[in-house]
């Protein structure tokens, strides 16, 4: 079969990835934790200061309100003015001392030039309320990098290397197979163009959810960062790594359980080779022996790297001051040991050797 034709059955195999998703109902689940995630957005609304404007030869000197009770305090330890201990929370001696250290914080904030920010943030059409120390912007972008972070990038990838793990094992079934082997079709083509269509379609539900979420946030806020859609990519390739991994195991084993948990599984196991590799970079460990060593940086550099993957997105989205990155992570930054090209490098190298492998199995498989 000439390359035309090959290019031809993996475009069906696109296809057909995409009417299996609406057969399965999966679209539309997917689609409705999009919709759900939307409504909460809508429930968003932010008040407070907005970021004052800053030409490029001056320092921001800003400070959140919140944090006036601590800088009072801390002054008024300095003054030797407050008891030792501090009075128990709740009592009258504690609500005076945290007034005192309030109006303590401001003095200072004023004498210093300083601009405080404040502000309120409510969820749930006013159901709940909670004080921010950000100007609106900052809020709105810490919101996103929480959705994306957490709901999207590991939680929403797990979920969906879940949720996708039956196609390839239905797909495989003999009585499936077999109509499909049964044409002119090499079983390479058949196999990338699931795989592709597979990634396609978290792709495009992925496009969905940013989308839908970074307008519900810009129409309510009336904040609209473009970063956010930085995440779309990131989380593409790094479904895309660990779904070659499930591909492999569906067809060695052409079962969903195996194909969806052995994954999940790989993922724990990538994530701590990766963290453990991090940390001894920075605090080797007493008495681990090169052999050890040459072992675990094997591992490192062989599998994929989960944790590199989110050090390199929250670069991507200028997370700093938003989210706390991980302390290892953040040490090997610091001592210029983290290659991000590298990682991304290697852990492609890795998804097209495992998807390579799996082109070879089902070659090899008899129906």
């Amino acid at each position: 079969m000439n390359l035309p034709d090959a290019i031809r059955t993996a475009r069906w195999m696109v296809r057909d990835t995409a009417r299996q998703s609406l057969h399965t109902k999966l679209f539309w689940v997917m689609l409705a934790v999009t919709a759900v995630t939307t409504v909460f957005c809508l429930s968003v609304d932010v008040t407070g200061d907005v970021k004052p404007t800053v030409l490029d030869y001056e320092v921001p000197a800003i400070l959140p309100a919140d944090q006036l009770y601590t800088i009072g305090l801390n002054h008024l330890k300095l003054d030797k003015a407050v008891p030792d201990p501090l009075p128990a929370e709740g009592t009258p001696a504690a609500a005076t001392l945290r007034e005192k250290a309030i109006a303590r914080g401001k003095e200072e904030a004023k004498k210093d030039g300083v601009r405080l920010i404040s502000g309120e943030m409510t969820l749930g059409f006013g159901a709940f309320k909670a004080p921010v120390g950000r100007d609106r912007e900052d809020s709105v972008r810490m919101l996103e990098l929480w959705l994306v972070a957490v709901a999207a990038d590991t939680v929403g990838v797990l979920l969906a290397l879940l949720w996708t793990a039956g196609f390839l094992p239905t797909f495989l079934e003999p009585q499936s197979a077999t109509v499909l082997l049964a044409k002119p079709a090499p079983r390479w083509a058949i196999l990338f163009g699931k795989y592709i269509g597979v990634v396609l379609f978290v792709g495009l539900q992925a496009t969905v959810f940013v989308g839908c979420t970074w307008l519900a946030l810009g129409v309510k806020t009336g904040v609209w960062y473009g970063g956010y859609w930085l995440a779309v990519p990131l989380l593409v390739v790094n479904f895309g790594i660990f779904y070659a991994v499930s591909a492999f195991l569906a067809v060695w084993t052409r079962s969903t359980v195996a194909s969806a948990f052995g994954t999940l599984l790989f993922w724990i196991l990538c994530w701590v080779v990766n963290y453990t590799h991090m940390r001894m970079a920075v605090q080797p460990l007493e008495g681990m022996t090169p052999l050890s060593q040459f072992f675990l940086d094997a591992a490192y550099w062989f599998l994929p790297k989960p944790l590199d993957m989110g050090g390199i997105f929250y670069d991507a989205m200028r997370a700093e001051g938003f989210v706390s990155k991980v302390e290892e992570l953040r040490a090997v930054q610091e001592a210029g040991k983290f290659h991000p090209e590298l990682s991304v490098l290697a852990s492609s190298v890795f998804t097209v050797v495992t998807l390579g492998l799996a082109a070879y199995e089902f070659e090899m498989t008899e129906y």
